[in-house]
């Protein structure tokens, strides 16, 4: 049913591109697919140094004096999917299934992020009939996961002067903005003892939340199943419930809001009628917090029974927990300049506690470097506090907007022209490539469109067919308006 969707051409290249994995920091595949897909059409086909794949096609006949295009791309996707799913990314490609006017995968995340801008640029690459000026399409590795590919870019492959990137989830949205970001990775080892025989195993699980990207949906006040699980534990310390921490598991990747969590706890017999009395109370508080938000939202706690188990002490459990609860996560600041848009970020993306071992993995954002640095200051000082390692990687840069660029009037001109209202004009909090491409590219004019994806990062991604088909005649309408050298 995808290949017959229209447009054809985008759709077909759609699903040749989801029949091979692409994870982030796996893309072998992906990139030897693109590299035979480039040399079987005769291309200039170029694979620099980091892995990232070059296609060059000259400008189509009578479009030879108009400016050289870049159209941008990555080629890795998220991989998630629900804990009932029974699927292997590395070696499955992903199973689509059109729902309505959606596509939409079968328990996992679709990979419309950033797939829908791949089977674009190779759908032209591939026409002998769209009318287009010279294309140097840059198709990048690992964006979901370091940026990678944009960081250590060959810039010397390039020449264009105009930059299309392919990456935005909104089909009336142009953005000329996006913010910067840097990890914040942590690391402490804490005191074990046995798990003594008058303590009884308790699975806490959190399940159901809605989750998505830690950019784009960080405003939308999605649960977070880390904080979550960590709020119950600090209501059964709060509330004496003699218990230990034997595990946390939380969250998957630094981009996706985490979605479930488990946690393994160990309760004394003395404090097994305040740990049953306490536990439905704070149940009932967060389902009512966030009841018009995450309605399929499950905290469940039940016995279970595993064996050789260690356990915190008391002291340990205590900065473990009352340390993930002064973490920031959410909002920081609002921009004073743009209109709804979140300046500066933090998610709390992956908690772990095992074998005496505490580990997490946060991403600070922003489209100010100096709150982004506040932002990240902020997340570590309660790691410093407890002692923990505290490591702060992967800074990549802003994208500064630039309202009077020409290829922007250009493409507002033709929206208006074409769908007969304004676009809207935006920076994004989502961490584009295009801050750092901007570094490597001086001069050349850039901006990001594509058509309506929703819930990306998560298993719910989905991507609306009427907007692609909306976004693929402005898209062949903007190759024909590319002004002349």
């Amino acid at each position: 049913m995808i290949r017959n969707l229209e447009p054809k051409q985008l759709w077909n290249k759609f699903a040749d591109l989801n029949a091979v994995p692409r994870g982030s920091k796996k893309e072998e595949q992906v990139i030897q697919f693109m590299l035979d897909f480039g040399k079987n059409l005769g291309l200039e086909t170029i694979n620099d140094a980091i892995g990232n794949v070059i296609i060059k096609k000259p400008a189509s006949a009578g479009m030879e004096d108009r400016k050289t295009i870049i159209l941008q791309s990555h080629l890795d996707m998220v991989h998630q999917k629900n804990n009932d799913t029974d699927f292997d990314f590395a070696t499955q490609g992903i199973e689509m299934i059109v729902d309505g006017d959606w596509v939409r995968a079968n328990g996992t995340t679709l990979g419309a992020d950033n797939g829908i801008g791949v089977a674009t640029i190779m759908a032209v690459l591939e026409s002998d009939t769209i009318a287009h000026p010279a294309i140097e399409a840059m198709f990048t590795i690992d964006e979901e996961t370091g940026m990678t590919g944009a960081i250590k870019l060959d810039a010397s492959n390039f020449s264009g002067e105009i930059l299309l990137n392919l990456d935005t989830e909104d089909d009336d949205e142009l953005s000329i903005g996006c913010a910067g970001g840097i990890d914040t990775n942590t690391a402490y080892n804490y005191d074990q003892v046995n798990v003594e025989e008058n303590y009884h195993l308790f699975e806490l699980k959190i399940k159901g939340l809605t989750g998505g990207h830690s950019g784009m949906d960080i405003d939308k006040g999605r649960g977070n199943a880390n904080k979550i699980a960590n709020r119950v534990l600090y209501h059964f310390l709060s509330h004496s419930v003699d218990f230990q921490l034997v595990s946390f598991d939380g969250g998957s990747l630094r981009n996706a809001i985490p979605r479930e969590a488990t946690v393994i706890i160990a309760v004394e017999n003395e404090g097994l009628d305040e740990l049953e009395e306490t536990f439905p109370v704070i149940v009932a508080e967060i389902k009512s917090e966030f009841k018009l938000i995450e309605v399929k939202l499950e905290i469940s706690l039940n016995k279970t029974v595993l064996s050789e188990m260690k356990m915190t002490t008391s002291l340990e459990r205590t900065k473990i927990i009352q340390t993930l609860y002064a973490t920031h996560n959410g909002v920081f600041r609002m921009s004073p300049d743009i209109e709804g848009l979140v300046e500066s970020s933090s998610s709390l993306a992956r908690v772990i506690v095992a074998d005496g071992k505490f580990i997490t993995q946060s991403l600070q954002r922003s489209s100010v470097e100096s709150t982004r640095d506040d932002v990240a200051n902020t997340v570590r000082s309660p790691f410093d506090l407890m002692g923990a390692n505290v490591i702060q990687t992967g800074e990549y840069p802003g994208w500064q907007p630039n309202s009077d660029s020409e290829i922007l009037v250009i493409m507002k001109d033709l929206y208006k022209k074409n769908f007969n209202e304004e676009p809207q004009v935006k920076a994004c909090h989502a961490g584009l490539e295009c801050g750092i491409l901007s570094k490597h590219l001086p001069g050349v004019d850039m901006i990001s469109f594509g058509p309506n994806i929703r819930a990306a990062h998560s298993p719910d991604e989905k991507c609306q067919i009427s907007s692609v088909q909306k976004y693929w005649a402005y898209f062949l309408d903007t190759l024909q308006a590319i002004p002349v050298k």
